[in-house]
């Protein structure tokens, strides 16, 4: 067991003995690791699956919305978009005392940072194209064509997402970070004009969480769907080129690595394979690498306002506050030193 569980096991077998059949194998395992919803690795009969649910306890309005994340699965698994197959939700928090799902278990790869260093080098370049290959498939869906036109508000995404995260911001305990504020400030002074793209945006789109086919550098499962909406296309792509604009302390960017020498592309090659794919695209500015530095700052922000008050457990050998300092650092240089795709 990976973890304690959260709910009495003998529901669960119950509740998938009754749907599926009675069967002889049932295993329950907690995946350890994220600060969101638990999830687990669960065998029933021939059956691999896995649940994720609520944590239990109050939660935030909005937040852990697990049935959100089954219906991109539902909405996106016919178009071929690498994503697992759902296979039930329930809603009753009667059973497992919160609401949870069920989607079909692939097999694959997970590489924790942006350097692969679990990778052969003669892979990593193609895996970081595979990286691009799936979210442009991910980005060409057109939400109302597979049921999803209402799962966001669609336009001025990056107007929007600047209110929202800048009075998340303003509303912390965090002492101050004076390079999270002049990042903002210079954000709503250099916001582009909206181009009307509107995409099925992930939220959180990067190495770390997506599976790799065992030996192929495509990649067969986009997880963890829990802040996806209806959004701009280029904020997936700017929050997945951080990579190259953070170090590897910094949630396991590659800012300072030898990228040649290690069998890393380089990001204008990584944004170019994901332009291939989308033509009509408007370009990468810095103000998407920006602002991508400046969300992510604030979510760390909120990771460490949580930990004071007891409802977040930290990160071993980091200091929340601390990381988002550097993260609005890193969202300076790049507009300082007009570093973008």
């Amino acid at each position: 067991m990976s973890g304690e569980v959260d709910f009495a096991a003998e529901a669960l077998q119950g509740f998938l003995d009754d749907r599926f059949g009675a069967a002889e194998v049932f295993t329950l395992d907690r995946i350890s690791g994220g600060q969101s919803n638990p999830t687990y690795f669960v065998t029933h009969g021939s059956r691999d699956m896995v649940l994720r649910k609520q944590p239990n306890g109050p939660i935030l309005r909005g937040a852990h919305a697990v049935d959100r994340e089954y219906r991109v699965l539902a909405a996106l698994h016919p178009t071929g978009v690498p994503v697992p197959e759902p296979v039930l939700y329930h809603d009753d928090p009667g059973l497992l005392g919160t609401p949870f799902y069920l989607m079909a278990r692939v097999e694959g790869r997970v590489f924790a940072d942006g350097a692969l260093s679990e990778a052969d080098p003669a892979e990593r370049h193609a895996l970081w194209m595979g990286l691009a290959d799936a979210m442009a498939e991910m980005h060409k869906v057109r939400p109302e064509a597979v049921g999803l036109g209402d799962f966001g508000k669609p336009g001025n995404y990056f107007e929007r997402q600047i209110g929202r995260w800048g009075r998340q911001w303003e509303a912390s305990e965090t002492e101050g970070i004076p390079e999270l504020d002049r990042l903002l400030d210079w954000l709503k002074a250099n916001l582009p004009e909206d181009d009307g793209a509107v995409s099925l945006a992930h939220g959180d789109y990067r190495m770390g969480n997506v599976l790799f086919h065992p030996t192929e550098p495509r990649v067969v499962a986009i997880l963890d769907w829990e802040l996806s909406t209806l959004g701009h296309p280029l904020a997936d792509l700017g929050y997945c080129c951080m990579a190259w604009h953070t170090a590897p302390d910094e949630y396991g960017g590659l800012l300072g690595l030898d990228l040649d020498a290690e069998g890393l592309p380089q990001e204008d090659a990584f944004v170019a394979r994901y332009m291939q794919h989308m033509p009509d695209s408007a370009p990468l500015l810095p103000f998407h690498e920006a602002f991508a530095l400046f969300r992510f700052a604030v979510i760390w922000v909120g990771i460490a306002d949580r930990v004071r008050q007891g409802t977040a457990a930290g990160h071993a050998g980091t200091d929340p506050a601390q990381l988002a300092k550097r993260f609005a650092i890193r969202g300076l240089e790049v507009i300082d030193g007009g570093h973008g795709g």
